[in-house]
């Protein structure tokens, strides 16, 4: 089994911290009809049926259903303080080869 190393743990740290970033600036994601209908197909979900049969009535091969998500509040603080921690700790560890 591999160990992590001071850089993987630093990249994973700003990785998080991007992360964090962009969910803290963002309010809300639209997806796409299509990639709506991908998640569907691929997780069985019963949209999926509904949705197939909704495109045969209206004759169209264009997903009808989009689909909005509003990350909560507490998920970019909790990416950025893991983020934060992870960056401090591979400061903390030798560096590579001593």
């Amino acid at each position: 089994m591999m160990d992590i190393t001071r850089n993987q743990y630093f990249f994973l740290g700003v990785l998080f911290l991007f992360l964090g970033f962009e969910f803290l600036a963002i309010e809300s994601i639209t997806r796409t009809p299509e990639f709506t209908q991908f998640l569907a197909d691929r997780t069985g979900h019963p949209m999926a049926a509904v949705s197939a049969t909704t495109q045969t009535l209206l004759q169209t091969d264009k997903p009808p259903v989009q689909k909005n998500w509003r990350p909560p509040d507490f998920l970019g603080w909790a990416f950025v303080s893991l983020g934060s921690v992870l960056v401090l700790h591979s400061w903390a560890m030798k560096k590579p080869g001593s």
